[in-house]
């Protein structure tokens, strides 16, 4: 039996409602695993955190106004859904949420939110899974994301204005390097780098290369069985490519760290390299990291503060030492860091 060893209190407030501004003043915990120290930075500092010949490795996925709000045609009650992958035939898979009972065959009425509101997206529900998911025809040809830019909200998640998003998140929820699209959730870590702190970063010798990781809504997931390696780890599909592979040999060649900016980049990174040695991959992975874990690619992390309880939180227990972690997590709460995904980072090296 393994209980959770990663649990701890959180004051409400600190949980973070809207990013800082500019995004690289967010304050970066520094977590030093041979010297088992903490210090206190900012998130500009990390090019002279890092050393010349190291590798950045970022997840450049973009995020879709995957959130939708409509009502029942037949009843004119409120709804809510959530976009999460498109099928072959062009219907979509969604997460729908109502008052009383969905029926296969109704209709949902989507409005535009924008300023020039076209006619209401009609949304068809064709069949519900076991899991509770529905297969969706909707009326608008066109990709999802096409059809989501126009209908839909950033997908915040409940801890942030209970997911009601505003016109500025539409920025603020991206990677200033986000460009393929298909998360439904942002990988947080990216969330601090600008284009300066990017160009400080090449002017020092710190090479950067991309994996493409799509976030899934399992990321926010609770683990809630009682040994959590019994837990069902939720699949995401991502990528690396040949010429990200050739950036990590060459940086591992010249004896720099190959450095994962978020648990997202990570999971590539070692879905990739399971049988040894890192090769280009894609496809979903439902790689599930928890201690004790040897890592293979990953040398360094940049993550941000999690969830209790959730999987993200032991992949980052079993890179840091589960100890180390829960004296990082204490001190960030005395110090009132800010938690989550607008909150700061932690840079463990």
């Amino acid at each position: 039996m393994s209980s959770f060893p990663l649990d701890f209190h959180l004051p409400p407030e600190l949980i973070a409602q809207d990013p800082i501004e500019p995004r690289d003043a967010a304050r970066l915990l520094v977590v030093n695993r041979a010297a088992q120290t903490l210090a206190h930075h900012h998130f500009r500092d990390l090019p002279n955190l890092l050393a010349p010949g190291d590798l950045l490795v970022l997840n450049d996925t973009r995020v879709l106004p995957a959130r939708l709000f409509g009502h029942r045609q037949s009843t004119g009650g409120h709804w809510e859904g959530l976009f999460l992958k498109t099928f072959a035939d062009g219907s979509w898979e969604m997460l729908c949420q109502t008052r009383g009972h969905l029926r296969e065959g109704e209709a949902i009425l989507v409005e535009s939110p924008g300023p020039t509101a076209g006619p209401p997206l009609s949304l068809t529900l064709l069949t519900k899974s076991p899991q509770g998911r529905w297969r969706v025809q909707p009326s608008q040809s066109g990709t999802p994301q096409a059809i989501l830019e126009r209908y839909g909200h950033v997908p915040l998640p409940h801890y942030i204005r209970k997911g009601r998003d505003r016109e500025e998140d539409r920025a603020h929820y991206q990677t200033v390097f986000a460009e393929k699209p298909g998360a439904v959730a942002a990988p947080t870590a990216g969330l601090h780098f600008t284009p300066e702190t990017i160009a400080s970063l090449r002017q020092r010798g710190i090479d950067l290369a991309f994996v493409t990781l799509h976030v899934g809504l399992g990321t926010f997931r609770p683990i809630e069985t009682e040994d959590y390696t019994q837990h069902a780890m939720h699949a995401e599909w991502g990528e690396l490519s040949e010429t990200a592979v050739q950036a990590i040999r060459t940086c591992k060649a010249r004896g720099g760290r190959v450095v994962a900016v978020g648990t997202t980049a990570v999971r590539v990174l070692e879905t990739a390299a399971r049988d040894g040695e890192v090769r280009p991959w894609s496809g979903e992975t439902e790689l599930f990291i928890y201690p004790p874990y040897r890592f293979r690619v990953v040398d360094a992390l940049i993550t941000n503060f999690h969830l209790p309880r959730t999987t993200l939180l032991l992949l980052v227990g079993a890179f840091s030492g589960v100890e180390l972690l829960q004296q990082a997590y204490a001190e960030a709460i005395a110090r009132r860091y800010r938690f989550f995904s607008y909150g700061d980072a932690m840079l463990i090296v």
